[in-house]
This record gives C-alpha cells, sequence and structure tokens, in this order.
C-alpha cells in the first residue's frame, strides 16, 4: 500500500512547491491538489462536509495543473495528482494539452483524480447543469483520453464533439495516465470507474469493506486486469489501526488529509502523518 498528501493549496497556504519537496523527503509516494474554479456566493447547494460554512480554502484554490506544474521542479518520484479535479467545468482539448505537457514534464508522475462536481452554482457558470455533469464529464474525459491515446483523434457525443485532429505532445505514460474516479459507492459511479477510469477516490474509508468486492466483480466482468484497480482512500485522517485494515482489504493508497495553513501548521502534521508510514 502506497501513502500520500492532500491539502488545499491556496495563496494563504504552505508554499505547494516547498511541500512537495517536504513530502518527498519524508518518503511520501503522492501528493494532490483540488480544484474550484471559483466559489459564487449564492448557496443553493450545502458544502460536501457537512458544515454549516463552506471552508475559507474552498474560494482560494490555485490551479492544480499549474501548481503540480511547479512542484515537478523541486521533486523527482513523488506522483502529482488531481484530487480532485472538475473535467465537466474544464475546456477538453485544451485541458488535455495542458494534462500530455505536466505528465511529459513530470516524466509519467501525473495522476488525474476526478469527480462530478457538488456545486450546482459554480457548475451553472461554466453552462452544465447538476444532471447534466456526469454525463458531461465523462465525454470531456473519453474525448481527452482519445486525444492522449491517438495520433489521429476525434469524438463525437452529445454535449463534446471532436473533429479528426492532431494534438501533441502525448503524456509519457501511455496510453494515459491514470484517470481515478471519485464519489459515493453505488451502481452509477462504479459503472463510470468500469468504463474509462483505472480506480476509485472515495472520500475517507466508510463502507469500503463492503464495496470493494462489488467494484471488483463489476471491473472482472468487464473482461479488466483486477491488477491495476486502484483504490485510494482520499482525506484520510490516519491511524495504524486504520491503516492496518485498509491493506487488509484491498486499498492500494491511502491519501492523508493536511490542514490548509501556513508553514508552521503544515510540518508537525507532515512529521506525524510520516511516523506513521512503514519503515
Amino acid at each position: 500500500m502506497r501513502f500520500g498528501l492532500t491539502m488545499f493549496a491556496t495563496d494563504l497556504s504552505m508554499d505547494v512547491v516547498e511541500l512537495a519537496r517536504e513530502a518527498e523527503a519524508r518518503d511520501f509516494e503522492s501528493l494532490y491538489l483540488p480544484e474550484h474554479t471559483h466559489i459564487p456566493l449564492t448557496r443553493r447547494t450545502p458544502p460536501p462536509t457537512g458544515d454549516r460554512e463552506l471552508a475559507e480554502e474552498y474560494k482560494r484554490t490555485l490551479d492544480p495543473l499549474v501548481a503540480l506544474a511547479a512542484c515537478t521542479t523541486a521533486t523527482e518520484t513523488l506522483r502529482l495528482g488531481t484530487g480532485i479535479a472538475l473535467p465537466a467545468q474544464r475546456e477538453p482539448i485544451v485541458t488535455a494539452k495542458a494534462i500530455a505537457t505536466l505528465d511529459r514534464l513530470s516524466h509519467g508522475r501525473f495522476v488525474f483524480g476526478i469527480g462530478f462536481g457538488w456545486n450546482q452554482d459554480e457548475l451553472e457558470d461554466h453552462g452544465v447543469s447538476m444532471a447534466e455533469r456526469r454525463d458531461v464529464t465523462r465525454e470531456h474525459v473519453l474525448a481527452m483520453k482519445a486525444i492522449w491515446a491517438e495520433d489521429i483523434a476525434e469524438f463525437k457525443g452529445e454535449h463534446t464533439v471532436l473533429q479528426p485532429s492532431w494534438s501533441w505532445p502525448k503524456p509519457e505514460q501511455r496510453p494515459a495516465p491514470p484517470v481515478l474516479l471519485g464519489g459515493g459507492a453505488g451502481p452509477k459511479l462504479f459503472a463510470h470507474i468500469v468504463e474509462y477510469g483505472d480506480g476509485w477516490i472515495p472520500i475517507g474509508g466508510t463502507g469500503l469493506k463492503g464495496a470493494i468486492p462489488e467494484l471488483r466483480d463489476l471491473w472482472a466482468g468487464a473482461g479488466r486486469d483486477a491488477a491495476a484497480l486502484e483504490i485510494v482512500p482520499f482525506g484520510s485522517l490516519p491511524d495504524p489501526g486504520k491503516l492496518e485494515h485498509f491493506e487488509a482489504i484491498g486499498v492500494t493508497e491511502c491519501v492523508f488529509r493536511l490542514p490548509s495553513a501556513p508553514r508552521d501548521a503544515v510540518l508537525p502534521v507532515l512529521d506525524r502523518w510520516a511516523a506513521l508510514l512503514p519503515a
């Protein structure tokens, strides 16, 4: 089982390049950054955390692809991921090129953790309705995967059309960087993972013991390689018992949560999490 980190990187938090350097020095294997393009002042959708008010960091997030590109300059082995990106809110042709470039610059270390989006107002500002967001996400990712894999790429869907086109560079990871889908367990999400994903990136770890076998059965039924499925519980507050449990049920990577805070507040937590890593 691998071990990684996530933090809401903002203009007020610890410098993300320094964080990446410090994470790699402590033998963490990955760093994931979230995405919100903006946060409308209206609030038709409650915060996903269950809090009454949305935390400050949601409206201050750095662009994850730009921030992760900066992290490539300070690291050599750290996997650099989005946790999570929102493809429904991104133009897929431009995003495919940005990700391919980032994967090249990092020598194949990029991981595309994605979600469908929870904020109705944010989605609608991008021209996407809540009802359509799963379908738009699917088409955007499939179009990007075509661009990454094919010399002449094309895609035709209800929301996305790409006429036969050239686009280089291609990502270093072939045919594409891994795509991990976030969301709650269930047939709808698992169908998306099996069709166009490489794994599941659930928040926390509640219910994984029962859900993982269900996902593995669907994965195997689609003829996909059992050894290739990634299970990556995300934003965990770890302890030795939880980590033992995760490893026993087939988790492939556990991503620990760091506070979105200045350096002096982040480093003690980073050291505490590092002490939990196997020697």
